[in-house]
């Protein structure tokens, strides 16, 4: 009869063994199944990749401005003079549809370089204003085409559908001649 318990003690522990080896492989088999379906949720490589762009400021010359893309979206990024900034700064904030600063739009201490996205807040278009011979509209910064919305130097709607200024995206000052979007 000793050997009786022993037997059954055995089975019970072998009928456990099964138990836990049969969870364990149902839950590797689920993760190993539910893992593409997670994965495809994170972003592609090349989105990753667009995610921030770096921009050399330094053949940028006061009163110049380039375009660049972050995001698939085009950025104009410009080089204001000493009478643009006056120009920005004497504009009362209560004339404006959306009312900021030139200080608002820039970063502390580099109030010259003025990044914005070259898309008009109205309908998308993408405004003129950047590149040498284009219109700048009535306020001599930027002006859209496509409905006619006039903005500032600073990139304010001034004039036009255009609901709001233009976007100023994330900027990070790497050094003097060097910055990063996003």
């Amino acid at each position: 009869m000793a050997t009786a318990p022993d037997t059954l003690e055995g089975e019970v522990r072998r009928r456990d063994f099964i138990y836990i080896a049969t969870g364990a492989f149902t839950a590797v088999g689920a993760a190993a199944v539910a893992w593409p379906f997670i994965n495809q949720m994170n972003p592609s490589a090349d989105v990753r990749a667009m995610a921030t762009t770096d921009v050399d400021l330094s053949g940028i010359q006061p009163g110049m401005a380039i375009k660049t893309i972050w995001q698939s979206k085009p950025v104009f990024v410009k080089n204001l003079t000493a009478a643009e900034i006056a120009e920005a700064r004497k504009v009362s904030l209560a004339s404006l549809r959306d009312p900021q600063s030139l200080a608002d739009r820039t970063q502390p201490g580099r109030e010259n370089w003025l990044v914005t996205l070259g898309v008009c807040t109205h309908l998308g278009c993408v405004p003129l204003g950047a590149a040498e011979g284009e219109s700048k509209g009535d306020f001599n910064g930027f002006f859209c085409p496509c409905h006619g919305s006039h903005y500032d130097v600073a990139g304010r709607i001034r004039k036009g559908p255009a609901p709001k200024n233009l976007e100023v995206p994330p900027v990070t000052f790497k050094s003097d001649t060097l910055i990063t979007i996003g």
